[in-house]
């Protein structure tokens, strides 16, 4: 019992000591990690150690606080730690490789443990990962079919080189559409498509957004693609910037909505009535786009949030002469040309968009 808590105690000092960086879990990041594998010498979240516990060959896992540590287990984790680990399994991560958070879907944290610790993608091997011939690839994906009834096994082909993507219906030589990799960008949305590998691959297309939505059985190939268009992405905006610093540059490779979700909105004379839409907010290009259908390729429309300074405003409350039927909390987006008005479902939901519209004006 001494040793048992004796050792806790020692377990506990490792995990808060200064210049370890045991006191984040060594692979999401995420303050306070309560587990441990004891194979690879590292501090874990609970979520992470949840994976790592499925890899047994290469990591076995404990709780800190729940299982009892033995003297030489302690020592090994003294001789390791995060920061250890980080120098050796992230030697060589490319700046265009998405790093996940604790926020982001298991799919992209598993394969960020396995690349580091099963396939040892990151030692410092010498090799240099080009972003060139890592932005090209070729291969199916299941992607949503018109009418959003199902998926279909879909070619597709990307080449960081040419700068474009393309897609190819059946056995069709001639491509159904080239994207310019400038407007090209790709997030993960599990919930949205209803598969734990979903990835939603935007571009523009005749001055509008358009979505596709694809899949792939394996988490491994889907975080691949999803990479592969990072690093095409990258490619690219090394080559059409050469001198913005690199932090500029990699919040700019790919991005997820700050916001999604359904309101209520009525038209331009604000007497029509209210018809529920799916609103997507995209920071980066300022827009708030709306769809009859989360799943839909194409919106109905959008509205481009400017600065404060230029007149726009999220107000809590309904233009003068606006009334509606239903005692829910309202949101009017006020731009020069004219104001929008949203019903949200509960308070939450309008303090949330409200916070959401309030960053995209003011940055």
């Amino acid at each position: 019992a001494m040793d048992y808590d004796h050792n806790k105690a020692l377990l506990l000092e490792l995990q808060r000591a200064a210049g370890t960086g045991n006191d984040r879990c060594a692979d999401c990041g995420d303050p306070d990690p309560e587990w441990a594998s004891y194979k690879l010498g590292i501090f874990i979240c609970l979520n992470c150690s949840g994976i790592h516990r499925n890899l047994p060959e290469i990591s076995r896992v404990k709780s800190l606080r729940l299982d009892f540590w033995e003297s030489n287990l302690i020592e090994f984790m003294r001789n390791h730690g995060n920061l250890w680990a980080k120098a050796k399994y992230e030697a060589k991560v490319p700046p265009y490789y998405y790093i996940p958070k604790s926020h982001d879907c298991m799919v992209l944290r598993q394969q960020w443990i396995r690349a580091k610790y099963e396939h040892g993608e990151f030692l410092d091997t010498g090799v240099c990962h080009d972003p060139c011939s890592a932005g090209s690839r070729e291969g199916c994906l299941w992607m949503l079919g018109k009418g959003r009834r199902q998926f279909q096994k879909t070619q597709f082909l990307l080449s960081a080189k040419e700068g474009v993507m393309k897609y190819y219906i059946k056995e069709s030589k001639v491509p159904k559409a080239v994207i310019s990799i400038e407007t090209l960008n790709a997030m993960f949305q599990v919930e949205k498509i209803g598969h734990s590998h979903g990835l939603q691959i935007t571009y523009i297309t005749d001055g509008q957004t358009r979505n596709l939505f694809v899949y792939h059985e394996s988490g491994k190939e889907i975080v691949d693609w999803f990479n592969a268009i990072r690093a095409a992405r990258y490619h690219y905006l090394r080559t059409a910037f050469p001198n913005v610093p690199e932090p500029e540059l990699i919040p700019r490779i790919t991005r997820s909505f700050v916001k999604e979700g359904y309101m209520e909105k009525t038209g331009p004379k604000q007497k029509e009535a209210f018809k529920l839409r799916w609103f997507c907010l995209d920071s980066q290009e300022r827009n708030l786009l709306y769809f009859k259908n989360p799943l839909d390729a194409f919106a109905q429309g959008q509205v481009f949030l400017g600065r404060r300074d230029e007149g726009y405003e999220v107000r809590d409350d309904l233009p003068p002469k606006v009334w509606v039927k239903k005692k829910k909390p309202v949101i009017t987006l006020v731009t020069p040309a004219r104001e929008f008005v949203f019903i949200c479902e509960n308070d939450r939901k309008q303090r949330e968009w409200m916070d959401a519209l309030n960053g995209v004006i003011t940055q």
